[in-house]
């Protein structure tokens, strides 16, 4: 019985499949029986360009427990790498102020 969880959102990046790099426009998350793991239901997170042949595609089944450990472990490190660029950004900022001439009003 197929559960008809899919979850489709976009996507910018780079896959690889057959050797070849491809941008990835759409990433698609299902939960269903798994066509080449040797699980029963998996998680399946496919990452494609709709606007490339159907080989255009990077798949990976998970089992379950795997696909929440991946969970974990990415948001984790988006926790982190939002911290990371909230530093950079800072660190911009301050070197602009630092060139920046400074202005003062004529009295």
């Amino acid at each position: 019985m197929c559960t008809s969880i899919v979850e489709i959102a976009p996507a910018e990046g780079m896959a690889k499949a057959d050797g070849e790099w491809f941008p990835v426009t759409t990433s698609v998350v299902a939960y269903d029986h798994a066509r080449h793991a040797l699980l029963g239901d998996v998680i399946t997170l496919d990452f494609i360009n709709t606007d490339l042949p159907p080989s255009a595609r990077a798949a990976v089944e998970l089992s379950l427990v795997a696909a929440k450990a991946l969970h974990a472990a990415l948001a984790k490190a988006i926790v982190e790498a939002d911290i990371e660029e909230a530093e950079r950004a800072e660190s911009i900022a301050e070197q602009a102020r630092r060139k920046a001439p400074l202005l003062i009003a004529a009295e």
